[in-house]
């Protein structure tokens, strides 16, 4: 949810590597002081850098999947996996997320489980949260301690879910927006995708996985 991601010089096809997972991943119970109102809302500008990096996320995703489905060419569904192994403290937030996309969307589904396309983890961040690749065809997100104490934690949640289908960020629009992420405030309370985004997700889905399909055939 909006703020400078870590190096990402990704080609648009797949995944320029951010190294490796984050270093900061810490537990729970770590202590986290909150942050300010005006360095929370400072931190919501958005990007040319977050931009590509969210496109490199969605398409090193999309390319894992695809290479499931060329495997198994049959499979009807799309399904995304994922682990939430690494964010225990935010598996309710993460749950919650999952319902709602897959309540919101009919040509990708959300589903925990092994072998996963992409990871979520959690800790302290100065960066907050955010998506990114793994510079080996998955992704990951990584969810702030502090930023979800002052935000709508499962609206972060699946605001920054929203990058692995695809969707970019739009800091200026409404609270009913859900990429507008921290822009109207924490205040705002709405976790749930408004039409147009829904809509994008299934176009991207629908017309996306047959090209990614045929390129790892």
């Amino acid at each position: 949810m909006k703020h400078p991601r870590a190096v990402l010089a990704a080609a648009l096809s797949v995944a320029a590597a951010l190294a490796a997972v984050p270093a900061t991943t810490a537990t729970a119970t770590a202590a986290a002081k909150p942050m300010t109102q005006q360095s929370a809302y400072s931190a919501y500008s958005g990007s040319a850098e977050e931009a590509k990096a969210n496109k490199a996320f969605f398409d090193a995703v999309m390319k894992s999947v695809a290479k499931k489905r060329a495997a198994t060419p049959g499979a009807q569904a799309v399904t995304v996996v994922y682990s939430a192994a690494n964010a225990p403290s935010f598996r309710t937030q993460i749950a919650r997320s999952t319902q709602i996309w897959n309540s919101s969307v009919s040509n990708v589904k959300l589903q925990e489980g092994s072998n996963p396309d992409f990871r979520y983890y959690e800790g302290n961040d100065s960066r907050g949260s955010y998506a990114s690749t793994d510079g080996h065809g998955r992704g990951y997100i990584f969810l702030d301690y502090r930023q979800n104490q002052i935000y709508n934690s499962t609206r972060v949640t699946a605001h920054e879910t929203g990058h692995v289908l695809g969707l970019p960020d739009h800091y200026s629009g409404p609270c009913s927006e859900l990429m507008s992420g921290g822009g109207p405030g924490p205040s705002c309370q709405n976790a749930n995708p408004n039409a147009q985004e829904r809509a994008r997700v299934d176009y991207l889905w629908r017309n996306g996985i047959a090209a990614a399909v045929a390129a790892v055939s």
